[in-house]
Protein backbone atom coordinates (compact mmCIF):
# COMPACT_ATOMS: atom_id res chain seq x y z
CA UNK A 1 0.00 0.00 0.00
CA UNK A 2 1.19 3.27 -1.34
CA UNK A 3 0.57 6.50 1.31
CA UNK A 4 1.54 10.15 0.54
CA UNK A 5 1.72 12.78 3.10
CA UNK A 6 0.76 16.21 1.96
CA UNK A 7 0.85 19.67 3.20
CA UNK A 8 -1.05 22.16 1.26
CA UNK A 9 0.39 25.82 1.02
CA UNK A 10 -1.42 28.87 0.59
CA UNK A 11 -0.43 32.75 0.13
CA UNK A 12 -1.74 33.56 4.19
CA UNK A 13 1.58 32.35 4.86
CA UNK A 14 4.95 34.69 3.86
CA UNK A 15 8.08 32.77 3.48
CA UNK A 16 7.68 29.49 5.77
CA UNK A 17 10.26 27.22 4.57
CA UNK A 18 10.94 24.61 7.25
CA UNK A 19 10.02 21.11 7.52
CA UNK A 20 6.71 19.91 8.79
CA UNK A 21 6.89 17.82 11.85
CA UNK A 22 3.82 16.11 11.93
CA UNK A 23 3.82 15.00 8.59
CA UNK A 24 7.77 14.11 9.58
CA UNK A 25 6.50 11.97 13.06
CA UNK A 26 3.32 10.47 10.88
CA UNK A 27 6.05 9.32 8.29
CA UNK A 28 8.23 8.04 10.77
CA UNK A 29 5.87 6.08 12.36
CA UNK A 30 4.37 4.09 9.05
CA UNK A 31 8.12 3.56 8.16
CA UNK A 32 8.66 1.60 11.57
CA UNK A 33 5.44 -0.31 10.85
CA UNK A 34 6.70 -1.50 7.49
CA UNK A 35 4.23 0.82 5.52
CA UNK A 36 5.78 2.41 2.19
CA UNK A 37 5.59 6.39 2.68
CA UNK A 38 6.12 9.58 0.89
CA UNK A 39 6.13 12.90 2.00
CA UNK A 40 4.64 15.96 -0.59
CA UNK A 41 4.76 19.65 0.77
CA UNK A 42 3.15 22.40 -1.55
CA UNK A 43 5.79 24.64 0.43
CA UNK A 44 8.36 23.31 -1.69
CA UNK A 45 7.28 21.23 -4.50
CA UNK A 46 4.02 23.30 -5.64
CA UNK A 47 6.50 25.70 -7.94
CA UNK A 48 8.31 22.12 -9.41
CA UNK A 49 5.43 19.80 -9.48
CA UNK A 50 1.48 20.01 -8.76
CA UNK A 51 -0.53 17.68 -6.45
CA UNK A 52 -2.31 16.67 -9.74
CA UNK A 53 0.88 16.51 -11.78
CA UNK A 54 2.57 14.48 -8.83
CA UNK A 55 -0.60 11.97 -8.39
CA UNK A 56 -1.40 11.39 -12.30
CA UNK A 57 2.67 10.63 -12.72
CA UNK A 58 3.02 8.56 -9.38
CA UNK A 59 -0.43 7.13 -7.97
CA UNK A 60 -1.23 6.77 -4.10
CA UNK A 61 -3.66 4.44 -2.66
CA UNK A 62 -4.17 6.87 0.15
CA UNK A 63 -3.43 10.71 0.80
CA UNK A 64 -3.20 12.03 4.06
CA UNK A 65 -3.63 15.84 4.39
CA UNK A 66 -2.55 17.90 7.68
CA UNK A 67 -4.12 21.51 8.05
CA UNK A 68 -4.21 24.02 10.62
CA UNK A 69 -6.97 26.59 10.70
CA UNK A 70 -5.81 29.21 7.41
CA UNK A 71 -5.30 26.26 5.18
CA UNK A 72 -7.92 24.30 5.61
CA UNK A 73 -9.67 25.36 2.70
CA UNK A 74 -6.43 24.38 0.67
CA UNK A 75 -6.66 21.19 2.56
CA UNK A 76 -10.26 20.58 1.20
CA UNK A 77 -9.26 21.34 -2.86
CA UNK A 78 -6.03 19.22 -2.45
CA UNK A 79 -8.63 16.30 -0.94
CA UNK A 80 -10.83 16.90 -3.89
CA UNK A 81 -7.49 16.00 -6.60
CA UNK A 82 -6.50 13.10 -4.88
CA UNK A 83 -10.11 11.90 -4.91
CA UNK A 84 -10.38 12.56 -8.48
CA UNK A 85 -7.25 10.31 -8.55
CA UNK A 86 -8.97 7.10 -6.59
CA UNK A 87 -7.13 7.69 -3.70
CA UNK A 88 -8.85 7.11 -0.47
CA UNK A 89 -7.99 10.71 1.69
CA UNK A 90 -7.46 11.12 5.68
CA UNK A 91 -7.31 14.52 7.14
CA UNK A 92 -5.89 15.51 10.20
CA UNK A 93 -4.22 18.22 12.22
CA UNK A 94 -4.89 20.92 14.37
CA UNK A 95 -8.24 22.52 12.42
CA UNK A 96 -9.69 19.05 12.03
CA UNK A 97 -9.49 18.53 15.68
CA UNK A 98 -11.20 21.18 16.48
CA UNK A 99 -14.06 20.59 13.93
CA UNK A 100 -14.16 17.02 12.70
CA UNK A 101 -17.92 17.34 11.57
CA UNK A 102 -17.45 20.08 9.35
CA UNK A 103 -14.49 18.59 6.59
CA UNK A 104 -16.61 14.78 7.13
CA UNK A 105 -19.26 16.86 5.19
CA UNK A 106 -16.93 17.90 2.74
CA UNK A 107 -18.18 14.68 0.16
CA UNK A 108 -14.13 14.19 -0.76
CA UNK A 109 -12.81 14.03 2.86
CA UNK A 110 -13.18 10.07 3.88
CA UNK A 111 -11.70 10.06 7.32
CA UNK A 112 -10.70 12.77 9.86
CA UNK A 113 -7.88 11.58 12.17
CA UNK A 114 -8.27 14.09 15.66
CA UNK A 115 -5.76 14.64 18.73
CA UNK A 116 -2.05 13.26 17.80
CA UNK A 117 -2.61 11.28 15.19
CA UNK A 118 0.68 8.45 15.03
CA UNK A 119 -1.22 5.59 16.33
CA UNK A 120 -4.72 6.61 15.11
CA UNK A 121 -3.25 6.63 10.95
CA UNK A 122 -1.34 3.04 11.53
CA UNK A 123 -4.19 1.89 12.98
CA UNK A 124 -6.54 3.24 10.10
CA UNK A 125 -3.66 1.60 7.64
CA UNK A 126 -3.94 -1.42 8.99
CA UNK A 127 -7.58 -1.44 8.99
CA UNK A 128 -7.49 -1.10 5.44
CA UNK A 129 -5.63 -4.27 4.75
CA UNK A 130 -2.96 -5.52 2.10
CA UNK A 131 -4.13 -4.55 -1.62
CA UNK A 132 -2.79 -5.68 -4.60
CA UNK A 133 -0.60 -3.15 -6.30
CA UNK A 134 -2.37 0.07 -7.34
CA UNK A 135 -3.44 0.12 -11.04
CA UNK A 136 -4.13 2.89 -13.32
CA UNK A 137 -5.97 4.67 -14.95
CA UNK A 138 -8.93 2.49 -13.35
CA UNK A 139 -7.66 2.40 -9.80
CA UNK A 140 -9.96 0.27 -7.34
CA UNK A 141 -10.74 2.72 -4.45
CA UNK A 142 -9.95 1.61 -1.03
CA UNK A 143 -13.34 0.93 1.25
CA UNK A 144 -12.23 0.16 4.85
CA UNK A 145 -14.34 -2.18 6.82
CA UNK A 146 -17.00 0.27 9.11
CA UNK A 147 -16.73 -2.70 11.77
CA UNK A 148 -12.76 -2.03 12.05
CA UNK A 149 -13.00 1.58 12.08
CA UNK A 150 -15.77 1.70 15.02
CA UNK A 151 -13.03 0.93 17.53
CA UNK A 152 -9.94 3.33 16.16
CA UNK A 153 -10.58 5.94 18.96
CA UNK A 154 -9.37 9.70 17.33
CA UNK A 155 -11.22 8.76 14.67
CA UNK A 156 -14.10 10.19 12.53
CA UNK A 157 -15.60 8.34 9.68
CA UNK A 158 -19.34 7.24 8.15
CA UNK A 159 -21.28 4.40 8.14
CA UNK A 160 -22.78 2.00 5.60
CA UNK A 161 -25.76 4.39 6.20
CA UNK A 162 -23.38 7.44 5.28
CA UNK A 163 -23.74 8.82 8.93
CA UNK A 164 -21.20 10.77 10.17
CA UNK A 165 -19.69 9.07 13.64
CA UNK A 166 -16.71 10.29 15.98
CA UNK A 167 -15.42 8.08 17.77
CA UNK A 168 -14.04 8.74 21.16
CA UNK A 169 -10.98 10.91 21.72
CA UNK A 170 -7.28 9.26 21.87
CA UNK A 171 -5.51 9.60 25.34
CA UNK A 172 -2.23 11.58 24.57
CA UNK A 173 0.89 9.31 24.69
CA UNK A 174 2.65 9.81 28.08
CA UNK A 175 6.07 8.71 26.46
CA UNK A 176 7.07 10.54 23.88
CA UNK A 177 10.72 8.32 23.84
CA UNK A 178 8.52 5.39 22.70
CA UNK A 179 7.18 7.05 19.27
CA UNK A 180 9.86 6.72 16.28
CA UNK A 181 11.97 9.81 15.29
CA UNK A 182 10.43 11.86 12.11
CA UNK A 183 11.45 10.45 8.90
CA UNK A 184 13.77 13.68 8.57
CA UNK A 185 15.54 11.80 5.66
CA UNK A 186 12.01 12.08 3.81
CA UNK A 187 12.54 15.68 3.36
CA UNK A 188 14.17 17.07 0.01
CA UNK A 189 16.07 19.64 2.52
CA UNK A 190 17.63 21.21 0.10
CA UNK A 191 14.31 23.22 -1.33
CA UNK A 192 14.08 24.43 2.57
CA UNK A 193 15.79 27.56 3.19
CA UNK A 194 15.16 29.03 6.87
CA UNK A 195 13.36 28.19 9.86
CA UNK A 196 11.70 31.99 8.85
CA UNK A 197 11.19 34.02 10.92
CA UNK A 198 13.83 33.37 13.32
CA UNK A 199 16.60 32.87 11.01
CA UNK A 200 16.28 36.07 9.11
CA UNK A 201 19.86 37.15 8.67
CA UNK A 202 21.65 34.02 9.31
CA UNK A 203 22.18 31.28 6.54
CA UNK A 204 19.91 31.01 3.48
CA UNK A 205 21.80 28.00 2.34
CA UNK A 206 21.60 26.10 5.50
CA UNK A 207 20.37 22.84 5.50
CA UNK A 208 18.07 23.78 8.24
CA UNK A 209 16.16 20.53 10.26
CA UNK A 210 13.60 21.20 13.08
CA UNK A 211 13.41 18.97 16.32
CA UNK A 212 10.37 18.58 18.61
CA UNK A 213 11.85 17.95 22.60
CA UNK A 214 8.47 18.59 24.30
CA UNK A 215 4.93 18.63 23.67
CA UNK A 216 1.85 20.94 24.75
CA UNK A 217 2.15 23.78 27.08
CA UNK A 218 0.15 23.91 30.23
CA UNK A 219 -0.58 27.87 30.10
CA UNK A 220 -4.08 29.26 28.98
CA UNK A 221 -3.13 32.03 26.79
CA UNK A 222 -6.29 33.56 25.62
CA UNK A 223 -5.31 33.60 22.31
CA UNK A 224 -3.94 30.34 22.06
CA UNK A 225 -5.36 27.17 20.77
CA UNK A 226 -3.76 23.44 21.74
CA UNK A 227 -6.43 21.31 20.50
CA UNK A 228 -3.94 18.57 19.79
CA UNK A 229 -1.87 18.24 22.98
CA UNK A 230 -4.13 20.30 25.29
CA UNK A 231 -3.02 21.78 28.40
CA UNK A 232 -0.67 19.58 28.83
CA UNK A 233 3.72 19.39 28.84
CA UNK A 234 5.18 15.98 28.20
CA UNK A 235 8.86 16.00 27.87
CA UNK A 236 11.34 13.54 26.14
CA UNK A 237 14.50 12.00 27.62
CA UNK A 238 17.27 14.19 27.26
CA UNK A 239 19.05 10.69 25.96
CA UNK A 240 16.45 10.28 23.28
CA UNK A 241 16.58 14.21 22.40
CA UNK A 242 20.38 13.83 22.07
CA UNK A 243 20.46 10.55 19.79
CA UNK A 244 18.02 12.50 17.04
CA UNK A 245 19.90 15.56 17.34
CA UNK A 246 23.20 13.36 16.94
CA UNK A 247 20.96 11.79 13.73
CA UNK A 248 20.46 15.45 12.56
CA UNK A 249 24.22 16.66 12.86
CA UNK A 250 26.24 13.52 11.32
CA UNK A 251 24.36 11.22 9.23
CA UNK A 252 22.16 14.13 7.53
CA UNK A 253 24.53 16.90 7.63
CA UNK A 254 22.14 19.53 9.70
CA UNK A 255 23.97 23.05 9.43
CA UNK A 256 21.02 24.37 11.94
CA UNK A 257 18.38 23.08 13.90
CA UNK A 258 15.28 24.81 15.37
CA UNK A 259 13.80 23.91 18.42
CA UNK A 260 10.19 24.35 17.55
CA UNK A 261 8.59 22.95 20.88
CA UNK A 262 5.94 25.39 22.32
CA UNK A 263 7.32 26.07 25.65
CA UNK A 264 10.80 23.64 25.43
CA UNK A 265 12.15 25.44 28.71
CA UNK A 266 9.11 24.48 31.16
CA UNK A 267 11.39 22.45 32.51
CA UNK A 268 14.59 24.65 33.66
CA UNK A 269 16.80 21.56 34.91
CA UNK A 270 15.91 19.57 31.86
CA UNK A 271 17.22 22.48 29.22
CA UNK A 272 20.25 22.92 31.31
CA UNK A 273 20.87 18.84 31.07
CA UNK A 274 20.02 19.05 27.13
CA UNK A 275 22.33 22.16 26.65
CA UNK A 276 25.04 20.27 28.99
CA UNK A 277 24.46 17.11 26.95
CA UNK A 278 24.84 18.73 23.54
CA UNK A 279 28.19 20.37 24.91
CA UNK A 280 29.67 17.02 26.30
CA UNK A 281 28.70 15.36 22.68
CA UNK A 282 30.59 18.04 20.87
CA UNK A 283 27.44 18.80 18.70
CA UNK A 284 27.83 22.93 20.05
CA UNK A 285 29.12 23.17 16.64
CA UNK A 286 25.85 23.45 14.46
CA UNK A 287 23.64 26.82 15.30
CA UNK A 288 20.31 26.40 16.93
CA UNK A 289 17.54 28.89 17.49
CA UNK A 290 13.94 28.54 19.48
CA UNK A 291 11.37 28.68 16.54
CA UNK A 292 8.52 29.13 18.55
CA UNK A 293 9.99 31.22 21.45
CA UNK A 294 10.42 31.03 25.12
CA UNK A 295 8.59 31.82 28.66
CA UNK A 296 10.26 34.15 30.20
CA UNK A 297 9.59 33.27 33.50
CA UNK A 298 11.15 29.91 33.08
CA UNK A 299 14.75 31.33 32.67
CA UNK A 300 17.70 32.59 34.49
CA UNK A 301 21.08 33.58 33.47
CA UNK A 302 22.93 30.24 33.79
CA UNK A 303 20.15 28.91 31.09
CA UNK A 304 21.20 31.18 28.73
CA UNK A 305 25.37 30.77 29.37
CA UNK A 306 24.47 27.38 28.75
CA UNK A 307 22.14 27.95 25.68
CA UNK A 308 25.64 29.89 24.30
CA UNK A 309 27.94 27.47 25.20
CA UNK A 310 25.47 24.56 23.36
CA UNK A 311 25.73 26.26 19.89
CA UNK A 312 22.10 28.23 20.42
CA UNK A 313 22.46 31.39 18.12
CA UNK A 314 19.19 33.14 18.35
CA UNK A 315 16.26 32.90 21.18
CA UNK A 316 12.81 34.31 20.87
CA UNK A 317 10.10 35.34 23.46
CA UNK A 318 6.50 35.84 23.43
CA UNK A 319 6.31 38.96 25.00
CA UNK A 320 3.00 39.74 23.33
CA UNK A 321 2.11 42.96 25.54
CA UNK A 322 3.58 46.11 26.88
CA UNK A 323 0.66 46.18 29.79
CA UNK A 324 0.78 44.29 32.29
CA UNK A 325 -3.14 44.72 33.17
CA UNK A 326 -3.07 43.29 28.92
CA UNK A 327 -1.12 40.22 30.17
CA UNK A 328 -2.45 39.67 33.20
CA UNK A 329 -6.48 40.00 32.69
CA UNK A 330 -6.71 39.97 28.86
CA UNK A 331 -3.63 37.79 27.71
CA UNK A 332 -3.57 36.04 30.77
CA UNK A 333 -0.12 35.02 29.92
CA UNK A 334 1.60 33.78 33.28
CA UNK A 335 4.55 36.80 33.00
CA UNK A 336 4.57 40.25 33.45
CA UNK A 337 6.79 43.10 31.88
CA UNK A 338 9.72 42.82 33.94
CA UNK A 339 10.07 39.22 33.36
CA UNK A 340 10.67 40.09 30.19
CA UNK A 341 13.06 42.43 30.73
CA UNK A 342 15.08 40.40 32.72
CA UNK A 343 14.87 37.41 30.74
CA UNK A 344 16.30 40.15 28.01
CA UNK A 345 19.28 41.00 29.83
CA UNK A 346 20.33 37.96 30.48
CA UNK A 347 19.93 36.90 27.13
CA UNK A 348 21.91 39.64 25.49
CA UNK A 349 24.45 38.99 28.38
CA UNK A 350 25.12 35.43 27.39
CA UNK A 351 25.73 37.44 23.86
CA UNK A 352 22.61 35.46 21.68
CA UNK A 353 21.27 37.34 19.37
CA UNK A 354 17.12 37.99 20.38
CA UNK A 355 13.57 38.06 19.07
CA UNK A 356 10.45 38.95 20.74
CA UNK A 357 7.07 38.75 19.63
CA UNK A 358 3.89 40.87 20.21
CA UNK A 359 0.33 40.70 19.43
CA UNK A 360 -1.72 43.81 18.45
CA UNK A 361 -5.36 44.21 18.94
CA UNK A 362 -6.49 41.62 21.32
CA UNK A 363 -10.53 42.25 22.66
CA UNK A 364 -9.85 44.92 25.93
CA UNK A 365 -6.68 46.67 24.03
CA UNK A 366 -6.57 50.08 23.59
CA UNK A 367 -4.62 52.75 21.78
CA UNK A 368 -2.84 53.29 25.10
CA UNK A 369 -1.73 49.61 25.36
CA UNK A 370 -0.99 49.51 22.04
CA UNK A 371 1.71 52.09 22.32
CA UNK A 372 2.79 51.01 25.80
CA UNK A 373 3.97 47.49 23.66
CA UNK A 374 5.75 49.46 21.08
CA UNK A 375 7.76 51.42 23.28
CA UNK A 376 8.44 48.25 25.40
CA UNK A 377 9.57 46.93 21.70
CA UNK A 378 12.34 49.90 21.44
CA UNK A 379 13.01 49.87 24.93
CA UNK A 380 13.71 45.68 24.72
CA UNK A 381 15.63 46.66 21.00
CA UNK A 382 15.71 42.71 20.17
CA UNK A 383 17.63 42.20 16.95
CA UNK A 384 13.95 41.35 15.68
CA UNK A 385 10.40 42.46 16.44
CA UNK A 386 7.90 39.88 15.04
CA UNK A 387 4.42 42.30 15.38
CA UNK A 388 1.10 40.67 14.49
CA UNK A 389 -2.37 40.63 15.04
CA UNK A 390 -4.49 39.00 17.26
CA UNK A 391 -5.85 36.14 15.06
CA UNK A 392 -9.34 34.28 16.37
CA UNK A 393 -8.63 30.77 16.22
CA UNK A 394 -11.52 27.96 16.93
CA UNK A 395 -10.73 26.49 20.61
CA UNK A 396 -9.37 29.60 22.35
CA UNK A 397 -10.94 31.93 24.74
CA UNK A 398 -10.48 34.82 22.55
CA UNK A 399 -12.59 32.97 19.83
CA UNK A 400 -15.65 32.44 22.65
CA UNK A 401 -14.98 36.03 23.74
CA UNK A 402 -15.85 37.21 20.08
CA UNK A 403 -18.63 34.98 19.25
CA UNK A 404 -20.38 36.82 21.95
CA UNK A 405 -19.24 40.18 21.07
CA UNK A 406 -16.94 41.04 18.63
CA UNK A 407 -17.58 41.91 15.05
CA UNK A 408 -15.46 39.12 13.36
CA UNK A 409 -17.69 35.79 11.88
CA UNK A 410 -20.38 35.19 9.44
CA UNK A 411 -21.68 32.54 8.12
CA UNK A 412 -19.54 32.40 5.37
CA UNK A 413 -16.42 32.25 7.07
CA UNK A 414 -13.27 32.40 5.04
CA UNK A 415 -10.62 30.14 6.68
CA UNK A 416 -7.96 31.34 5.34
CA UNK A 417 -8.26 34.99 6.78
CA UNK A 418 -7.19 33.83 10.17
CA UNK A 419 -3.20 34.03 9.64
CA UNK A 420 -1.05 35.85 12.29
CA UNK A 421 1.26 37.38 9.37
CA UNK A 422 -2.15 40.13 8.56
CA UNK A 423 -1.67 42.77 7.66
CA UNK A 424 -5.17 43.60 8.37
CA UNK A 425 -7.13 43.25 11.83
CA UNK A 426 -9.50 39.91 12.22
CA UNK A 427 -12.29 42.09 14.50
CA UNK A 428 -12.98 45.15 15.98
CA UNK A 429 -13.72 44.92 19.68
CA UNK A 430 -15.80 47.18 22.05
CA UNK A 431 -14.04 51.01 21.30
CA UNK A 432 -10.98 49.55 19.78
CA UNK A 433 -11.75 50.10 15.61
CA UNK A 434 -9.79 48.09 13.04
CA UNK A 435 -8.31 50.61 11.43
CA UNK A 436 -6.64 52.21 15.11
CA UNK A 437 -5.69 48.47 15.27
CA UNK A 438 -3.85 48.48 11.86
CA UNK A 439 -2.47 52.24 12.16
CA UNK A 440 -0.66 51.12 15.07
CA UNK A 441 0.45 47.81 13.85
CA UNK A 442 2.45 50.08 10.99
CA UNK A 443 3.40 52.86 13.36
CA UNK A 444 5.26 49.72 15.33
CA UNK A 445 7.44 48.31 12.36
CA UNK A 446 8.26 52.20 10.97
CA UNK A 447 9.62 53.18 15.05
CA UNK A 448 11.76 50.01 15.58
CA UNK A 449 13.02 49.22 11.92
CA UNK A 450 13.39 52.66 10.46
CA UNK A 451 15.82 53.96 13.19
CA UNK A 452 19.40 54.83 12.15
CA UNK A 453 21.26 52.20 13.63
CA UNK A 454 18.42 49.41 13.06
CA UNK A 455 18.52 50.01 9.32
CA UNK A 456 22.44 50.32 9.48
CA UNK A 457 22.63 46.34 10.21
CA UNK A 458 19.48 45.53 7.84
CA UNK A 459 22.04 46.60 5.11
CA UNK A 460 24.71 45.39 6.34
CA UNK A 461 23.07 41.83 6.38
CA UNK A 462 23.96 39.44 3.57
CA UNK A 463 20.45 37.84 3.33
CA UNK A 464 18.94 41.41 2.56
CA UNK A 465 20.79 41.84 -0.53
CA UNK A 466 20.38 37.77 -1.65
CA UNK A 467 16.18 38.77 -0.43
CA UNK A 468 15.94 42.01 -1.64
CA UNK A 469 12.27 41.59 -3.55
CA UNK A 470 11.26 39.89 -0.39
CA UNK A 471 12.25 42.51 1.92
CA UNK A 472 11.48 45.45 -0.69
CA UNK A 473 7.73 44.13 -0.62
CA UNK A 474 7.40 43.33 3.45
CA UNK A 475 8.84 47.06 4.25
CA UNK A 476 6.13 48.53 1.72
CA UNK A 477 3.47 46.32 3.44
CA UNK A 478 4.84 46.43 7.03
CA UNK A 479 6.75 49.78 7.10
CA UNK A 480 5.33 52.30 4.83
CA UNK A 481 1.34 50.84 5.18
CA UNK A 482 0.49 50.61 1.55
CA UNK A 483 -2.91 50.39 1.79
CA UNK A 484 -3.11 51.82 5.68
CA UNK A 485 -6.30 53.35 6.84
CA UNK A 486 -6.69 56.60 9.15
CA UNK A 487 -8.17 56.03 12.70
CA UNK A 488 -11.84 57.28 12.66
Amino acid sequence: MRILLASPESAVWNSRKHIHMGLGYLAGTLLAHGYQVEIWDASVEEGIETLAKKLSRDPFEVVCLSAPTPLIVNAWQAATVAKQHGALTILGGPHLTLMPHESMEKPQVDLVVRGEGETTLVEIIQALGEFSTFQTPNPRPLTPDPRLLSNILGLSWRNAEGKIMHNPSRPLVDDLDSIPFPAHQLFKIERYTNLNPLTDGLDMQARAYTIVTSRGCPYKCTYCSKPVTGNTWRARSVENVLAEWSWLVKDLGATEIGVTDDIWNLDKTRAKELCRALIKAKLNHIPWVTVHGMKVNNTDAELFQLMKQAGCRRVGFGVENGDDWMLQHVIKKGQTVDMARQAMRWAKAAKLETMCFFIFGMPGETEASMEKTIRLALELDPDLAHFMMAAPFPGTEMWETLKKHGDVFSDTMDWSQLAIQSEKAHFAFGDLDKETVERKFHEAHRRFYLRPHRMARILARQDTWQRFPYYLKTAANMLLGWGERQAK
